[in-house]
């Protein structure tokens, strides 16, 4: 059996600086030994057309692949008006579909996300929640890291300078490791 987990880290906002875009390369950059993560960029995705699914895009594909190839996915997400943003949900959408091959069925799950609000990204990730249900993913419930007044926290490239939130990350993907491992049924 493979020793190392292989995450897929999808970050849910395409700004350059994106305080998103930081918390996973923080997360890339002090990852444990026994884990690997690879990130996916969506905003090379076309818009979800269900007149593609048969002749999917090759970017479609790829990111499918991605997805299977991977041990378990973690989500990096802004919020935007209340809910995920689109170009999250049109990567979520293309990985579900055509409906026979949910690309996202049985994959374990966290999430992560920075907002400069007060409220951090709670009603974002309440809403990825809800979508794993139909996905059939595996969300981790603990830890939760939802980090408000991002402007505070991160520098002026969006790079993560907080280091409670840095070892917060490092809780989070040992703990998604060990929930995949879990899941896949093997001990840790």
């Amino acid at each position: 059996m493979n020793d190392i987990v292989k995450i897929l880290g999808i970050a849910g906002s395409l700004r350059i600086r994106s305080y998103n875009k930081g918390l996973l390369r923080s997360a890339i950059a002090d990852k444990p030994k026994d884990v690997e993560i690879e990130t996916f960029n969506i905003g090379k995705l076309p818009l979800f057309d269900e007149d593609l699914e048969g002749g999917q895009p090759r970017e479609v594909q790829n990111l499918k692949n991605r997805i299977k190839e991977a041990d378990a996915v973690l989500f990096v997400t802004p919020e935007y008006n209340y809910s995920i943003p689109g170009v999250l949900k049109n990567a979520i959408d293309w990985g579900s579909r055509p409906y026979i091959d949910n690309s996202w069925a049985g994959k374990p799950v966290a999430v992560m996300g920075a907002s400069t609000s007060g409220f951090g990204t709670v009603r974002s990730q309440m809403h990825l929640r809800q979508c794993f249900v139909f996905l059939d993913m595996h969300p981790i419930n603990r830890p939760e890291l939802m980090i408000s007044n991002a402007a505070e926290k991160f520098d002026e490239n969006g790079n993560l300078t907080d280091d409670k939130i840095k070892s917060k990350i490092i809780n989070l993907i040992e703990a998604l490791r060990d929930w995949a491992r879990q899941i896949r049924g093997q001990s840790y």
